[in-house]
């Protein structure tokens, strides 16, 4: 009999490509995972993962488990979430990792509508980015994520995943004020070709935003100084550092002295914003109004 727990841990490793980093992920040393593995192991029969210099990989019997895990693992979310609505379920906490726009945009307002519409469900609320807070669902760290559409993503249909289309956002061009491009009405990409850029880190959503839509326009931005945080991107394009794509959110209630705010020529750089549970717990008690506030409060 395979025990549903030592499949959850195969799933992590195949997601984190190592022990240790599955270990972390699930509050277990990687000795406790090792010999999880190794349990899983003799009980199908196969050998189910290779360990190689750069890490771990699944067996073709392992990626026919993992195959099976995810859908054994939906539907356990889907037990738990029918027995919790057998329980009257509509009490309890339900935790949201977003990154800090999203939070501004949608959580907060979510939280306001569920403290009037759903009083019994407490909400707790983690500032993550869009590429880490997919992980975090997966690995039960968090019940929901507000996240980015980004390179390397898991797609809509991710078997482990159910995807909850939010909103999408425009990116609009910041210059210095001194720009020769300053009053223009819209700002071509590809006039900004040859100066500097700045812009979030490799790995966040936002930087593939910028660096796509600079692609798009046929050149690769000159990426000089960077930062996650749109406020000191800000801050350095009005000191004449360079120029920035920002989103329009983001820029709500910012100092912009010092800068010009324009649309794009052309197609805009856009990010599409979503929400992420666990494949099977969309139909939860808790999380299932959870959802819906988060879809109410990104209507227009």
């Amino acid at each position: 009999m395979i025990e549903a727990r030592r499949l959850h841990i195969l799933r992590a490793v195949a997601d984190h490509r190592t022990v240790t980093a599955a270990a972390a992920a699930l509050y277990l040393t990687p000795s406790a995972v090792s010999q999880q593995l190794t349990a899983l192991e003799q009980e199908t029969g196969h050998r189910l993962v290779e360990r190689g210099a750069k890490g771990v990989r699944l067996t073709p019997a392992g990626e026919i488990l993992l195959s099976h895990a995810n859908a054994v693992l939906a539907q356990l979310e889907r037990a738990e979430a029918e027995l919790a609505a057998y329980d009257t379920g509509q009490a309890g906490t339900v935790t949201v990792a977003s990154f800090a726009t999203g939070i501004a945009l949608v959580v907060a307002p979510a939280v306001a509508r569920l403290a009037d519409t759903a009083p019994g469900i407490r909400i707790r609320v983690q500032d993550a980015e869009g590429d880490a807070s997919l992980p975090m669902v997966l690995d039960r760290q968090v019940d929901v994520a507000v996240a980015v559409e980004y390179r390397g993503a898991p797609p809509a249909d991710d078997p482990r995943l159910s995807h909850v289309p939010l909103y999408a956002e425009l990116f609009d061009a910041v210059v210095p004020v001194r720009h020769r491009l300053a009053d223009v009405s819209e700002v071509p990409l590809a006039e900004l070709a040859k100066d500097p850029w700045i812009g979030p880190y490799p790995g966040n959503p936002c930087h593939d935003v910028v660096v796509l839509a600079c692609e798009n326009a046929g050149f690769q931005p000159r990426l000089e100084h960077s930062s996650d945080d749109f406020r000191a991107v800000v801050a350095l394009a009005s000191a004449d550092a360079g120029v920035a794509l920002v989103p329009r959110s983001a820029l709500i209630g910012m100092d912009l002295t010092g800068v010009v705010v324009r649309p794009v020529d052309g197609v805009a750089p856009t990010r599409r914003v979503f929400a992420a549970v666990r494949r099977g717990a969309e139909g939860h008690p808790l999380i299932r109004p959870v959802l819906e506030a988060l879809e109410e409060a990104a209507q227009p």
